[in-house]
């Protein structure tokens, strides 16, 4: 487990862009002066997740997810890369089977008699504009963005929480590691310091 958490440390830091190349982007360009951002950090990193956690439920528009999450990581100074991959949360699998009966059970506990078999037919057989519109109006909606809005605030809150602890544990994994590590050969003897 160990190895593959330096092994994908060392793979995101390696695919994180570098000054020149977002300062060439003209998308990225206004961000390019604030790299922390980018950077991954003991603050940046919690506040992305938490961040991707909230667009990724609550913003089930795929396309909308990915650029939602980095709007709302700049006031919030998250790890854009991190908020972006954290949306794919929300997939086909996970949205018909979990997010979508969740909210519907969330929202109806508030006196909605909303039902999830509309829902999920609609996704499959591609709904289009009008036939959302009319879902919209109906009692429906309102069952499903209370109940993922309430979903995806209890998520961030969650995932901020267990990304602090896992950032905690892992800078102090590196530090024991570091420490226990026999002290480094120089030349053919070792150092030795004269008091």
């Amino acid at each position: 487990m160990i190895a593959f958490i330096h092994r994908l440390s060392a793979w995101l830091h390696r695919q994180m862009p570098t000054h020149a190349q977002m300062e060439g982007n003209r998308l990225t360009a206004p961000f390019a002066k604030r790299q922390e951002l980018f950077r991954f950090t003991r603050r940046s990193v919690p506040r992305g997740m938490a961040v991707g956690m909230f667009i990724g439920i609550f913003a089930l528009i795929p396309g909308v997810q990915i650029i939602g999450a980095a709007l709302l990581c700049v006031p919030f100074r998250g790890n854009i890369p991190l908020a972006a991959a954290v949306t794919f949360i929300s997939n086909p699998f996970t949205t018909l089977l979990i997010i979508l009966p969740l909210g519907v059970a969330i929202g109806n506990s508030f006196g909605y008699h909303a039902d999830i078999a509309t829902v999920t037919t609609m996704v499959r057989e591609g709904a289009g504009l009008e036939q959302w519109w009319g879902w919209l109006l109906s009692d429906t909606a309102p069952a499903v963005v209370i109940g993922l809005f309430i979903q995806s605030i209890i998520a961030a809150f969650v995932s901020y929480f267990l990304a602090l602890w896992f950032w905690r544990w892992w800078i102090g994994h590196k530090h024991r590691a570091r420490r226990d590590r026999p002290p480094r050969v120089v030349g053919d003897a070792q150092t030795e310091t004269s008091a």
